[in-house]
C-alpha cells in the first residue's frame, strides 16, 4: 500500500482533453489526460493526470468537466526517440465533480523527500532568486519519485545552502512551463516541462 503521508496532491480544474490508454497492469488499465488549473495570475497551468479505469468508469467525465482530483505527484522514466525523460503526472486517487471552487485552493502538493542533487542558485535578469532543487520521495516497493522544485525569494536563499541527503518537507503547487526545443537547423517543437514551486519549506532535523 503506498504511503500517501508523503506525497499527497489535490487539483482542482478543466477536463481539457479525452482520456487516453497508457498502460494495463494486472487486467487494471490506465489512462492519461490532461486538467487547466487557473492561476491567480489570470493564465493557467495544463497538469498531466494518470487514472485508473476504475475511477472514472461510472462518472462519465468528459471534456469542459469541473473535477476535483486528490492523489500523488509521481515520476516516470520514458525513452523518446533514444531519450530517456522524466516525466511527471498526478497519479489520480479519487475524482469527482464539483460545481463551486469557492474557498478552495485549486493546486497544492506535499511532498517529505530527500535532496538527490545539489542545489543549483541564480538570479534572472530582473534579479529574482531561484534555487533549482531535485528531490527522491519514497514510494511503496523500493521505487522513488524524482521531483523537480523551484524556490523563489527568501526560500531560494534557504534551499541554496541544503545539501544531498538533507530531508525536506515543502509546500507548493504543481505548474507547467512550454519550452521550445531546436531539433534541427530550421525546426524547433514546443514542449512541456513540469516543476513544483515552493509556498513553504523547512528542513525536518534528526530527533534525538
Amino acid at each position: 500500500m503506498d504511503n500517501l503521508s508523503n506525497n499527497q496532491a489535490v487539483v482542482i480544474g478543466t477536463i481539457e482533453s479525452e482520456f487516453v490508454f497508457n498502460h494495463e497492469i494486472y487486467a487494471e488499465k490506465f489512462y492519461t489526460f490532461t486538467v487547466s488549473i487557473p492561476r491567480l495570475s489570470g493564465t493557467s497551468d495544463s497538469i498531466r493526470i494518470m487514472i485508473s479505469e476504475r475511477l472514472i468508469m461510472d462518472g462519465d467525465y468528459t471534456e469542459g468537466d469541473l473535477v476535483e482530483i486528490t492523489g500523488q505527484f509521481r515520476s516516470y522514466n520514458s525513452y523518446d526517440n533514444g531519450e530517456n525523460r522524466l516525466l511527471l503526472t498526478v497519479f489520480a486517487k479519487d475524482i469527482a465533480h464539483i460545481d463551486d471552487t469557492t474557498g478552495k485552493n485549486p493546486n497544492s502538493l506535499y511532498l517529505d523527500g530527500f535532496i538527490c542533487k545539489t542545489p543549483i542558485y541564480r538570479t534572472t535578469p530582473f534579479g529574482r532568486e531561484i534555487t533549482d532543487i531535485l528531490i527522491a520521495v519514497n514510494r511503496s516497493y523500493n521505487k522513488s519519485d524524482y521531483i523537480p522544485i523551484i524556490a523563489w525569494g527568501r526560500n531560494a536563499r534557504f534551499a541554496k545552502n541544503l545539501h544531498v541527503g538533507d530531508n525536506v518537507r515543502i509546500w507548493g503547487r504543481i505548474q507547467s512551463r512550454n519550452y521550445q526545443k531546436r531539433i534541427s537547423e530550421d525546426e524547433t517543437i514546443t514542449k512541456t516541462a513540469y516543476e513544483v514551486s515552493i509556498n513553504r519549506m523547512e528542513l525536518v532535523r534528526d530527533e534525538e
